[in-house]
């Protein structure tokens, strides 16, 4: 990758003989004026809201509702 960007060429990555990959620079794919549109623009866009690591709920609480919904979609009756 680091030769791809240097040199600005296209690599071809092939398997058993046939091209499955292409690694082309990035510069060569986007014209320069859009890679600095794409990085970084949804900064501040989102907000986080609550724990992103802790759950409200539990395993057992997580794993009922796992159950109800897939009994509901395979039309299976509660017990």
């Amino acid at each position: 990758m680091d030769e791809v960007q240097e040199r600005g060429e296209t690599l071809i990555v092939t398997k058993r003989g046939k091209p499955v990959v292409r690694v082309t620079p990035l510069e060569a794919a986007i014209p320069s004026r859009d890679l600095k549109s794409i990085f970084g623009s949804m900064r501040g866009k989102a907000t986080i809201v609550g724990d992103i690591v802790q759950s409200e709920h539990s395993d057992t609480e997580w794993e009922r509702m796992a159950e109800e919904k897939f009994s509901d979609l395979l039309g299976e009756k509660k017990a």
